[in-house]
């Protein structure tokens, strides 16, 4: 199954909030047929975008969008769909770059934070394994020293790919642990350090607390590190995605996001309201558990699949 197909499939029910939202429309069926949207429906469209997840300013700039758009004939749901990713593509093409490694730094280092749950330690496999299939060095740091299972986790992925994991007993201090592995990292030449970190609760103070001090105790030996600081996030949590960016950034330095298990529910819309808040690179999405269900963020894809319109492209590797 190519990407794009994997990509639909994965946001089905995404796509099915959101043209059931607005087949729903009394003010857009009775204007199948015509050809154009008229003022009247324009509220109508914001509300029924917001119920999908897309966020409230997405959802008055694709409203506005639409009402705008020449439809090349009569409207219809197909000719909505199309016009409907075209306002998507423009609100997610800004946002669409992929996790890329900077050969002058030795090694560079990718940080990922979230909360618990949002399938860090996965994004941590997936990204050494693709990384490692192009010819790069990479280590893995197990930065998440309360849950042993993690640990294991992690263990397993640096098994699976051939890529050494720095790791401590449970309980142990994340922030030396990250100490160690730029260390080890330094004198293994390597081109990639990637740490995990715990899941941490963006409302639990001493947690966050926690987080800022290995990024202070990784910046004693590069101080222009991390040089990615990535937020990895559950696609299935909705718009409490939003209050998560905001809280980590303030402590992180967010840099950028993937998306999770957006597979899971009808809340990919969340996406597109992430773009037009914080204007973060979004780097990759995942739709499922295999290492080839992480890939870059492409905007059209994504916008194509949202809207339910169907396409055919070939997939990419994260790290391109």
């Amino acid at each position: 199954m190519n990407w794009f197909k994997k990509l639909k499939d994965g946001l089905s029910k995404s796509s099915k909030k959101v043209s059931e939202s607005l087949a729903g429309l009394p003010s857009l069926s009775a204007l199948i047929g015509k050809s154009k949207l008229d003022a009247a429906s324009l509220e109508e469209v914001e509300d029924a975008l917001i119920a999908a997840d897309l966020g409230t300013a997405s959802a008055i700039r694709l409203a506005t969008a639409l009402k705008a758009h020449k439809f090349d004939g009569p409207v219809d749901a197909d000719s909505i769909a199309l016009a409907l990713a075209d306002g998507l593509e423009a609100i997610l093409k800004p946002v669409a770059k992929p996790l890329e490694i900077d050969p002058q730094n030795r090694p560079h280092v990718v940080l990922l934070v979230g909360v618990n749950g949002s399938g860090k330690t996965t994004t941590a496999g997936k990204l050494a394994q693709n990384w490692q299939a192009k010819g790069k060095t990479v280590l893995l740091a197990a930065g998440d020293t309360f849950r042993a299972a993690a640990v294991e986790q992690l263990q397993i992925w640096g098994e699976r790919t051939g890529t050494k994991v720095i790791a401590e007993a449970t309980g142990g201090d994340a922030a030396a642990l990250a100490y160690r592995a730029m260390v080890q990292a330094k004198e293994d030449n390597a081109d990639v350090l990637i740490i995990d970190t715990a899941g941490r609760l963006q409302n639990r103070s001493e947690l966050m607390d926690e987080l800022a001090k290995i990024v202070r105790v990784i910046r004693k030996l590069d101080d222009s590190a991390p040089h990615d600081s990535v937020i990895v996030l559950d696609g299935t949590v909705g718009q409490n995605a939003m209050s998560q960016v905001k809280a980590f950034s303030a402590v992180a330095d967010l840099s950028g996001l993937i998306v999770t298990k957006l597979d899971g529910s009808a809340k990919g819309g969340v996406v597109v309201a992430l773009a037009e808040e914080f204007g973060l690179p979004v780097h990759a999405v995942g739709v499922g558990e295999g290492a080839d269900d992480l890939q870059p963020f492409a905007a059209d894809e994504f916008a194509k699949a949202l809207a339910g319109v169907d396409s055919e492209m070939d997939g990419r590797n994260v790290g391109e």
